[in-house]
């Protein structure tokens, strides 16, 4: 079981803090587009949960992996096929969030690394919209404290 906890900053911005089941952390503070990386974040840990992926960006931390490795420049070097595809899939959310138009199925799988059902994209959103309004309900200097479980 991973511990999440994203604290929001006076700028919208968040500090990432993980905690794995053997207490050790690591944790990031974007200061580039921080906003954006809040709700990236979040789009990854409803990808993943969803989609059933276990060695994304969360998986990772779960295993040990620190947040500055999972760019794929640390000292694990390179990612995981599998996260390299789920990075593409949180992409893909992140396009469509942005263009403020819903895709279809078609055209997500356009584009991705492998085919969703529209069930799955569906299932995504809805997971994703609930954690954008916690997100969004909690005011500066406050925590959202999640969870991700790799076994599931």
């Amino acid at each position: 079981m991973l511990q999440i906890e994203i604290a929001k900053q006076p700028d919208g911005a968040g500090v990432l803090r993980c905690t794995r089941r053997d207490g050790s952390v690591t944790w990031q503070k974007q200061t580039k587009h921080a906003a954006h990386f809040s709700v990236h974040d979040l789009t990854h840990l409803a990808v993943e949960t969803v989609l059933r992926y276990r060695r994304g960006f969360f998986g990772l931390i779960a295993e040990g992996w620190d947040v500055d490795d999972t760019t794929g420049k640390g000292s694990r070097g390179v990612l995981p096929a599998e996260a390299m595809e789920v990075e593409r899939i949180v992409g893909l959310f992140d396009s469509e969030r942005a263009s403020n138009v819903s895709w279809r199925v078609e055209e997500f799988n356009r584009f991705s690394p492998r085919v969703l059902t529209d069930t799955e994209i569906q299932d995504v959103r809805a997971l994703r919209s609930v954690l954008f309004h916690q997100w969004s309900s909690i005011a500066p200097g406050q925590k959202l404290a999640l969870t991700f479980d790799p076994e599931l």
